[in-house]
């Protein structure tokens, strides 16, 4: 039927009419060409899984530390909230006058002591060279000999003393035991500190890990080195296993993990959720979960063939770990499946795969 010529032969007052029977007329020999669809593709691969159970875990931080005053006195500084430090500088400084002055007093004690020794030191020596001749008795030289050891105490007495108080001298600056940041002042300056008195909290950020707690009935599937993936609302992230405890609460009946994250992907305190194995392992066949089309009827993924043309397949899933998930259903492993670009994909439409 040639549509133009119908209608330039046709009265304008039935053009109406015509018009409808046209739309109900079928679409013969109407096609569309989509074109190649855009889309990234990964490889469906086995890989060992195991079910998993979800338990709650914290960030937490290896080195984290309420520092104390080693020193009796008055806070001189205390450095603020959020002030970077390195191992070795000081967080806080206690006054040092007090201690000051008994160094200088302590230094005159042992020139005291030492001008004693020296003058003893001499008489046994004079008495010594008398004693030969006769002119000094033996009592006399043992009794010269006995003063020049006490004074040799008195001096080292008197040096270990200004040791000691070089040693306090120095705690009135206290020293960051490691690298981290100043998260909590626990005093301020102007505040008089005892010994043992908490003055700041530090944190390294660098160095964290996750604590977490699981049912003993799944202690004999967590090992040392394992990795664990880790949840969040938004994020995961790969943990492994630095220690597993073995001793359970005889209340809660659970055992501890402590699991090192690389970088600095939670802040300390972020509550994560850790997926613990709960069975063996077993391989398995595993996709991405990108690659999981999900409609009411059930899952199905984009399955690339050797013509470049993207094949539907249902598929049934199963465990899942990480990013990926396993299937099973007409998919091999070394398939490429599409993991972008297959919202819109129709079977047996051709594909041009990104990178």
């Amino acid at each position: 039927m040639n549509i133009k010529n119908l209608m330039l032969n046709t009265p304008v007052h039935n053009l109406s009419g015509l018009l409808a029977i046209l739309l109900l007329l079928p679409l013969s020999g109407m096609t569309q060409d989509y074109g190649p669809a855009l889309v990234k593709v990964a490889d469906a691969k086995m890989q060992s899984l195991s079910s998993v159970i979800l338990v709650p875990g914290t960030v937490v931080s290896r080195d984290d530390a309420r520092l104390s005053a080693e020193v009796d006195g008055r806070l001189l500084e205390v450095a603020e909230v959020g002030t970077v430090v390195k191992a070795g500088e000081p967080v806080a400084v206690v006054e040092d006058k007090i201690l000051r002055l008994r160094n200088v007093e302590l230094q005159a004690e042992i020139r005291r002591a030492q001008a004693s020794q020296v003058f003893l030191e001499n008489e046994v020596s004079r008495y010594a060279t008398l004693a030969k001749t006769n002119l000094a008795s033996a009592n006399q030289l043992e009794q010269a000999r006995s003063e020049q050891a006490v004074a040799q105490g008195d001096l080292d007495v008197a040096r270990a003393r200004l040791a000691q108080n070089n040693d306090q001298l120095a705690r009135t600056r206290l020293l960051a035991p490691f690298d981290g940041v100043v998260v909590e002042r626990l005093m301020k300056p102007g505040e008089r500190v005892a010994d043992g008195g908490l003055v700041v909290r530090l944190v390294n950020p660098q160095r964290l890990e996750v604590v977490a707690r699981a049912p003993l009935e799944y202690y004999a599937f967590s090992q040392v080195g394992g990795q664990l993936n880790l949840q969040t609302g938004v994020q995961e992230q790969l943990a492994t296993i630095r220690t597993v405890v073995a001793v359970g609460d005889e209340h809660t009946h659970q055992f501890e993990l402590r699991l090192d994250l690389d970088g600095q992907p939670f802040p300390v305190g972020q509550t994560v959720r850790v997926e613990v194995p709960s069975s063996d392992s077993r391989e398995v066949l595993t996709v991405p979960r990108d690659a999981l089309v999900l409609r009411p009827e059930g899952a199905t993924v984009f399955v690339i063939d050797s013509q470049q043309q993207a094949q539907q397949v249902t598929v049934r899933t199963g465990l899942g770990s990480g990013d990926r998930i396993e299937v099973s259903g007409d998919v091999s492993a070394g398939d490429r499946v599409v993991i972008r670009g297959n919202e819109r994909l129709q079977t047996g439409q051709a594909v041009e795969i990104m990178g």
